[in-house]
């Protein structure tokens, strides 16, 4: 979906603010090694800034600190009184971003580029003045001690205007019998919090090369639940003056869709059946966007963009460069979860008093402009200090829209070869930007709420007509503002074409930062920080070593054993002292259909009645899985230090989503409230109206394999590794009203929670055009409990295959698989039952259970089983030239029979993908 805090955003800004500022150009030999590096945001992967052959893996965490949400009043000293708000996680965003750059030939080249992006925590929708009322905790349930949510719309004492529309807060005087005003100067953001979501984009890009131009064309997808953008690009290149001056052009369109749900959480923020009369379009307009019970906004976005820049080499030491940017977009633009809160001064109440006391206020929808023009000029500086064989950077750019938001950004870093192939940068950034036009913390009119009776498609429903501002927004990210930030980015280049690097970047947004002052108050003020991670393999180097040392051809060449299908792990070593190896896995599993227990299909009923096994009061379940599925992506780094001994680091990143319908048979939404007197249809509308999903850093894992026996035809050796739990076992569903909606289901945390102990021996053979092997492993959890109070059941598999060398580059194989997994043991800490036994504070109120139990999925014992699967593969090597070496294999692994613990989904399959590269 659209960034609703920064995170996202800041991700974006930074790498495309870097893309326009580079120059793709090709420089003479002297500053090539300077320009490598150089033209790279250190920490961040550019596809612009490789002209090489080489595959990038990297991944990066933002983090945003609390925000200071406060509420309060002013005491009938005048002294304000201030109350915490409530507490938020705020927004974390987990991305992996993988690249790579290939010749074709002598003239063509491609690139492609995948992100994934998931996020999830509290973000601001509106502000509002402090003593409105901030993040305070309410009540919306039959039982007033048990607190369900939090709403901005609860006032903490009167608020009131002055004939000047300035914020007043009243407190009454009980020696007086008067109310005494004290002005409001304070303002407090609104925050919303939401379950992790998730965004993957891909992209490509095709070029063709001469000796003094080059021609380019590309596109992508971006995707998330609720915005998808489909974009495309052409660009060309023209060398001038013995290759010193270059200059670029290209042209660009997006064409974008947003599809957003807004469900029955977001009442406590926009009341029901809330509608205004359109004065523009003489027409009811829904606040929420269509008069409908599905409450969704759909709006189409379209940008046009032109890119123009010159490169010019100054001397042997220094370039400089300079760009211009348009960009004019058009269509829907607002942010569908930002909100203005607007209040209604009716003037008549001047008459009796210099101040009016206001109770009626509203939420609307943000409105932005349908036309946007954007333009910009950027410069860079870059100069080679030979001395300390070093390079400076200095990168400014101004950028402006019909908006009104005007931006400046200054950058510096200094990139600092060391010894041993070690490089230290570190950087400075600096930017400040005007408001926009329409930015307003909140709006005030001078006028009484007016309402008045339309009929819409037979229904009788009540709109306010006043008329609104054309556009108005209190998204923080409008206002005006400066941003300084200071990082440093770590690497090591190691022989064989690997480089390491880390980088952090801590950032601090103030209004007070603003160049010239008058940014927006300390209210929005907030820090975050970004640390990234990336693996670089320069496959020029690599080639250069594979050619020398022979590694190059036939897999038996440069592993003990022959390969084994894509989805088997730990299949082979390497052969020779200080051999490496570098390797990407993906898998995807997914399953949907019918429900099962054990080897059988069940109905609804069945399930209503036995799926969700509660004792006492329990209720049964009133939901069941429609669809999983699981994307997992890891890194298989490898080295021997001896040949009889390999090591490999495994990380990973997951992502899941699962979606819900309703069980036939179930209870209604009225005997659920009745029998509980919790509000639990709209967790249940939640549950169905929504995916779920999660994603982030996976279980770490740690192997060693040791060689056992090898003849030049048979192989056999063990691993013994630990996958260390860094994955997290804690996620919950967070609702915008919501801080606490219960852990999400088991299947979906992002990791085991417990150290475990993953022992495998495999066996190997091959002769002439055959290839086979069989393995056996385990996984043993060796702890009781993780920290959320369960642990996942042992696992033990046993698989056999079979390949067949269908040409000296490609073989096929078929494989069997048998996977015997136990249930969860325990379960989530502090679960009190299904919905009964609600948590009792300390102040008398009670909260929901924290593992609220909806269908099968929220039992530990639906998890495990046995599993009998077949697969077929695909693996391809290629055999010669620039990319010699290079191995990708997939493999198709299809459910035979299960047998499941409990209640499960059934599966449909899981397809696993590999590259690697020894060398």
């Amino acid at each position: 979906m659209r960034p609703k805090g920064e995170a996202v955003a800041v991700i974006k800004c930074a790498v495309h603010t870097k893309q326009d500022l580079m120059a793709r150009t090709a420089l003479p030999t002297k500053l090539s090694a300077l320009t490598t590096a150089a033209l790279v945001l250190p920490g961040l992967i550019s596809p612009t800034a490789a002209e090489g052959d080489e595959v990038d893996f990297q991944y990066s965490h933002y983090q945003e600190d609390k925000r200071d949400v406060t509420f309060g009043g002013f005491d009938l000293a005048g002294n304000p009184t201030v109350v915490p708000g409530k507490s938020f996680n705020p927004i974390e965003v987990d991305s992996v971003h993988g690249h790579g750059n290939f010749t074709l030939t002598d003239r063509i080249k491609f690139a492609f580029n995948y992100t994934q992006d998931t996020w999830g925590g509290a973000t601001p929708i509106s502000t509002a003045p402090s003593a409105f009322g901030g993040n305070q905790q309410i009540s919306d349930s039959k039982d007033p001690t048990i607190r369900v949510g939090a709403s901005p719309l609860i006032k903490n004492g009167a608020i009131a205007f002055d004939r000047n529309l300035n914020v007043y807060t009243g407190k009454f005087d009980p020696d007086s019998g008067l109310v005494v005003y004290n002005p409001e100067t304070r303002t407090t953001h609104i925050l919303s919090t939401a379950s992790p979501e998730t965004r993957k984009q891909g992209d490509f890009k095709l070029s063709y090369e001469w000796d003094e131009a080059a021609i380019s064309v590309g596109g992508g997808i971006s995707v998330e639940d609720d915005f998808e953008s489909r974009f495309g690009n052409i660009g060309g290149r023209l060398d001038f003056n013995n290759k010193q001056t270059t200059v670029n052009l290209d042209l660009s369109y997006t064409n974008s869709e947003t599809k957003a749900v807004i469900d029955h959480d977001a009442q406590p923020y926009i009341a029901k059946d809330h509608y205004y009369w359109d004065q523009v379009n003489n027409a009811i307009a829904d606040a929420i966007g269509g008069i409908s019970r599905a409450r969704t906004i759909n709006g189409l976005k379209q940008d046009w963009g032109v890119h123009a820049g010159i490169t010019q080499v100054l001397n042997k030491s220094a370039l400089v460069s300079g760009d211009f940017i348009y960009t004019r977009s058009t269509g829907y633009m607002a942010n569908p979860y930002k909100l203005t809160q607007f209040f209604f001064v009716d003037p008549a109440q001047f008459e009796f008093s210099d101040f009016v006391e206001v109770y009626e206020s509203q939420a609307f929808l943000e409105r932005r402009p349908e036309v946007r023009n954007q333009w910009g000029v950027g410069g860079r500086y870059i100069q080679y200090v030979e001395p300390l064989a070093a390079a400076l950077h200095f990168d400014y750019r101004f950028n402006a829209d019909d908006w009104g938001i005007h931006s400046h950004t200054f950058e510096a870093d200094w990139v600092q070869p060391l010894n041993y192939g070690w490089t230290v940068t570190p950087r400075i950034r600096y930017y400040s930007q005007d408001a926009a036009d329409f930015y307003t913390p909140f709006g005030v009119l001078p006028e009484a709420l007016q309402t008045q009776e339309r009929v819409v498609n037979g229904r009788v429903i009540s709109a306010i007509s006043n008329k609104l501002p054309s556009a108005f927004s209190s998204d923080h990210r409008l206002s005006g503002y400066g941003a300084l930030s200071g990082g440093v980015t770590v690497s090591k280049q190691f022989a064989k074409g690997l480089t390491l690097e880390t980088g952090f970047e801590y950032y601090s947004h103030q209004g007070s930062l603003k160049i010239g002052g008058g940014g927006e108050g300390a209210f929005a003020d907030f820090d975050y920080w970004v640390a990234n991670a990336a693996l670089k393999v320069d496959l020029n180097a690599v080639s250069l070593n594979i050619e020398g040392g022979g590694h190059g051809g036939h897999h038996g060449h440069h592993v003990h054993g022959a390969h084994a299908p894509a989805g088997v792990m730990f299949d082979h070593m390497l052969a020779k002292t200080g051999d490496w190896m570098v390797g990407y896995r993906y898998m995807y599993s997914s399953q949907g259909g019918a429900m099962l227990q054990g080897e059988n299909a069940v109905n609804d009923l069945a399930i209503v009645n036995n799926g969700c096994p509660e004792p006492g009061e329990g209720l049964g379940c009133f939901v069941k899985p429609s669809n999983m599925a699981m994307h997992m992506h890891m890194l298989d780094l490898m080295y021997a230090p001896t040949d009889w001994l390999t090591l490999m680091l495994m990380p990973q990143f997951v992502d899941m989503s699962m979606t819900m319908r309703p069980l036939e048979g179930a209870r209604n939404s009225s005997e659920i409230n009745d029998l509980t007197g919790f509000p639990l249809n709209q967790h249940l509308s939640h549950h169905v109206q929504n995916s779920h999903e999660t994603g982030g850093i996976g279980d770490l894992g740690i192997y060693t394999l040791v060689k056992l026996f090898d003849d030049g035809v048979h192989h056999l050796h063990v691993t013994a590794g630990f996958s260390a739990p860094t994955g997290d076992v804690d996620i919950k569903l967070r609702r915008n009203h919501q801080i606490d909606g219960g852990f999400i289901h088991y299947g979906m945390q992002l990791g085991s929670g417990t150290w475990d102990f993953k022992p495998s021996v495999t066996y190997t053979g091959h002769s002439d055009q055959f290839s086979w092997g069989a393995q056996a492993s385990g996984t043993v959890r060796m702890e009781d409990a993780n920290k959320s109070g369960y642990r996942l059941g042992d696992i033990f598999q046993a698989t056999a295959w079979g390949g067949y060398q269908l040409t000296n580059w490609l073989s096929a194989s078929v494989r069997g698989l048998y996977t015997l997994q136990g249930a969860i043991h325990g379960a989530f800490a502090s679960s009190q039952g299904q919905f009964v036994n609600p948590v009792v504070n300390s102040d008398g109120t009670r909260t929901l259970s924290s593992s609220l139990k909806f269908g099968p999925m929220d039992y530990p014992g639906s998890y495990g089983g046995r599993f009998w699967d077949i697969g077929f593969g695909l693996s391809a090597i290629v055999p010669s030239g620039d990319l010699a070496g290079n191995r990708i294999s997939v493999e198709w692994l299809h459910p035979v029979e299960d047998d499941v613990n409990g209640y499960q989904l059934d599966r449909d399959g899981t397809l696993s993908a590999t590259w690697s590269l020894a060398f």
